[in-house]
């Protein structure tokens, strides 16, 4: 569904129109502090490395990178770049970065810094006019997929073993068919996760049912389920995945389009996505991006361009405490979580009282 994403960027912006996010935080100190970053272009690739340095891709070729908590951004966009869609940037630290460009044909790309983007090497540039890549993973700093729509009736997957420097297509045996309509979204560099060495989810929409494909063996044979999130058109399905563990997830999304109801936008599972769970309390509106607070077992945050919820209980119940608009967010290991969308909103979670 990266096609039908192209479009995205117009559609939601009336999603402001709909009802305002659910009030009452339980935690009510929590809150997004901006780092403006000087720019209007839309930010749907988000890494956070930590507190302090973090990078944004996003629309007309733009990469940045902070190094001191947002107080500046330095552009370190690749050379020529400004006629590509940037979806997803993966950072293993303040130098090394993996980005990834959306679009049919040779417009999907996969482009690798390391040096901190003073320079770029394209890594991959899609030749097949069927496929269209959504979104990557690593499962450490050698090992990667980046996941394409379905071509032939399947999802396409890539894969990397040398941190993103080359790329191939990973055979499709052990992938299940695609349901008819069944494809990804390029939102927010989340429709593909991954926890440990090894396992790997997808997160798809658009078909009858909305599921969850799972991988334990780095993208070569895949399971799948159904969630409760609903699906059953273009616009509607599983936005965003985040596992805390090979066992824990959450997944959220429900329809983009502006004026869209999205009920049921919000699962989780406890089995590795197996079955999955309808939040008895879910945000009130469409989301396209979540992440676990680093170092809880129960505490994550998921975002949309109507606001942000978090959860408490491991995703059975969320609460609004934020009506900005944000597309994508990530957390880092040391606790600095992060979230970036529209004309150039980036901003840093805080609490107060700390």
């Amino acid at each position: 569904m990266g096609r039908g994403l192209a479009a995205l960027a117009a559609a939601v912006c009336g999603l402001l129109l709909q009802a305002p996010a659910q009030a009452a935080a339980p935690h009510p100190s929590w809150s997004w502090e901006a780092r403006p970053a000087g720019t209007d272009a839309r930010f749907r690739g988000l890494a956070a490395v930590s507190r302090s340095t973090a990078w944004v891709a996003g629309t007309k070729g733009t990469v940045l990178l902070t190094r001191d908590g947002g107080r500046r951004w330095r552009t370190v966009s690749p050379p020529g770049a400004g006629g590509l869609e940037f979806r997803d940037v993966k950072a293993f630290d303040a130098r090394h970065a993996v980005v990834l460009a959306i679009g049919e044909g040779e417009a999907s790309r996969i482009l690798r810094t390391d040096d901190a983007g003073r320079t770029w090497t394209e890594a991959f540039r899609n030749t097949d006019p069927k496929a269209f890549y959504d979104c990557m993973t690593f499962f450490d700093h050698r090992h990667g997929i980046a996941l394409g729509d379905p071509v032939d009736g399947r999802f396409r997957v890539l894969g990397t073993g040398d941190g993103g420097r080359s790329w191939h297509v990973l055979p499709s045996a052990g992938m299940p068919s695609a349901l008819p309509g069944e494809a990804a979204f390029a939102a927010s560099g989340q429709c593909v996760a991954s926890s440990g060495r090894h396992d790997a989810w997808i997160a798809t929409g658009g078909g009858a049912v909305s599921r969850v494909l799972h991988s334990t063996d780095r993208g070569r044979t895949w399971t799948a389920s159904a969630t409760p999130v609903p699906a059953g058109d273009p616009a509607r399905g599983v936005f965003a995945l985040a596992f805390r563990d090979r066992t824990h997830g959450l997944a959220v999304g429900g329809d983009y389009r502006a004026g869209q109801p999205s009920p049921h936008a919000a699962a989780a599972s406890g089995d590795g996505g197996t079955t999955w769970a309808a939040a008895a309390l879910p945000p009130a509106a469409y989301r396209s991006g979540a992440a676990w607070l680093p170092h809880s077992r129960t505490t994550a945050v998921a975002v949309g361009p109507t606001g942000s919820d978090l959860t408490t209980d491991g995703g059975r119940s969320w609460h609004g405490f934020d009506t900005g608009s944000y597309d994508t967010v990530a957390c880092a290991p040391d606790g600095g979580c992060w979230a970036a969308g529209e004309k150039g909103r980036i901003a840093r979670l805080g609490r107060s009282g700390r």
